[in-house]
Parts: structure tokens; C-alpha cells; sequence
């Protein structure tokens, strides 16, 4: 697995601050994500958070969603 800055994703802090700054468990944001169809236990979503799992493509557009999280401002930037 590739790694950047010896993480697998380069949105991990970015998760926890979003999940932090709505007061959102872990679980609930994984019941918030399951309403798109897409099933993240709370320890995977642990892992992301802190860069140790990749965010698929898929699961990066619903935690967004659900993390009101603005991908152009926030996302784009990181990854440019």
C-alpha cells in the first residue's frame, strides 16, 4: 500500500475534526453513512480517522454528505 506522509489517506484529521466540530460518535456517523447504503464499522471509521485505512472513493462522498463537509474547499485542496 502506498503510503503519504506514512499515512494511507490524507483525510483522516479532517473526518475527526468535521465528526467533532457536529458532535458525532463514531457509531453515529456510521448509522448516518448506512442510510446511503454503505456499511462502515466504527473501528473502520477509527482507522480513517486516523490514517491508517483508505477512504474509498465512495465512502469519501458520503462521509462529506454526512459530515457536511464542502469537498472543493476542504477535499481539493489536500490532494492538489
Amino acid at each position: 500500500m502506498k503510503k503519504y506522509n506514512n499515512k494511507a489517506n490524507v483525510i483522516g484529521s479532517l473526518l475527526t475534526k468535521y465528526r467533532k466540530q457536529k458532535g458525532l460518535s463514531k457509531e453515529e456517523v456510521c448509522r448516518r453513512v448506512q442510510l446511503y447504503g454503505i456499511d462502515i464499522h466504527r473501528v473502520e471509521l477509527y482507522r480513517m480517522e486516523k490514517g491508517i485505512s483508505i477512504v474509498k472513493d465512495f465512502e469519501l462522498i458520503v462521509l462529506c454528505k454526512v459530515l457536511g463537509i464542502d469537498y472543493d474547499k476542504e477535499i481539493k485542496t489536500l490532494i492538489e
